[in-house]
């Protein structure tokens, strides 16, 4: 389906939903007249930018996602809109309306780079569920080095997304996916224009992050490792669940005692 396409169908389905409103009554919105906008809804004509952008605003859904994204295969109301009407960060719940915690696959920071905003990448997710992590959306995101002790090669951090950068928390770890990929890091301050990060490896220096190079902020809200995933294989979720957050206090608890 091109492009144009996309648009037309999406634009007809947004105006259907409650408040249905006429062609009339939403061309009168844009400023433009009936038989204008009804070119645009049966694909015949591309809307010029300015329209582009009037009805944008006014569904608060990102220009990108009116033009890729069949808006009507997804619940609106379990998406999720991210700071200055970018994009919508799509939820996964199951059948219950529990909301499912999407897995990023090892080494595919390129590919969620390429797909964090398309629904259909992120329902093609497999997904877990904790008990403890209820209000608030979580992702899981691979990570990799050592310049964030205990975390090796192979954790999974779970992070709460963040609505936006003036609600970062000094101190806290975070796990930002930027336009080069997935960096778990501390806060260390939020600039006028960028983020300085440091590790709690004393051997790698604090370096500065521009706002404009963050996609995406997750706050730390627990982990698991790779040698521990055979844990998702059991059919019972809620044992499946308690035992991965033992595992994770009882590696947490040994480091402290370690350290």
């Amino acid at each position: 389906m091109s492009a144009l396409s996309i648009l037309a169908h999406n634009i007809t389905y947004l105006r259907m939903q409650i408040p249905k409103m006429s062609q009339q009554k939403f061309a009168a919105q844009l400023f433009i007249t009936r038989d204008a906008y009804a070119k645009y809804e049966n694909g015949k004509v591309n809307p010029p930018l300015d329209v582009l952008l009037a009805i944008s605003k006014y569904y608060h859904i990102s220009t990108d996602l009116l033009m890729t994204v069949d808006l009507r295969k997804y619940k609106l109301e379990e998406m999720l809109n991210l700071p200055d009407n970018r994009i919508l960060l799509p939820i996964k719940t199951d059948a219950t309306g529990e909301n499912k915690i999407e897995i990023i696959p090892y080494k595919a920071s390129m590919g969620y780079l390429a797909g964090y905003a398309d629904p259909e990448y992120i329902e093609g997710l497999q997904t877990m569920s904790l008990p403890f992590l209820r209000n608030g959306k979580y992702r899981a995101f691979p990570v990799e080095g050592d310049s964030m002790p205990p975390y090796k090669d192979g954790t999974f951090i779970i992070g709460e997304y963040v609505e936006s950068i003036e609600v970062l928390k000094v101190g806290k770890t975070h796990l930002l996916v930027t336009r080069t990929g997935f960096t778990f890091k501390r806060i260390e301050s939020v600039n006028l224009n960028s983020i300085t990060v440091k590790s709690d490896n004393s051997f790698y220096d604090n370096y500065e992050i521009p706002f404009s190079d963050v996609w995406e902020i997750w706050q730390y809200a627990g982990s698991f490792s790779k040698h521990e995933q055979h844990l998702l294989k059991y059919n019972d979720e809620n044992i499946k669940n308690v035992l991965l957050h033992l595992v994770e206090e009882v590696s947490a608890l040994q480091q402290m005692i370690i350290k």
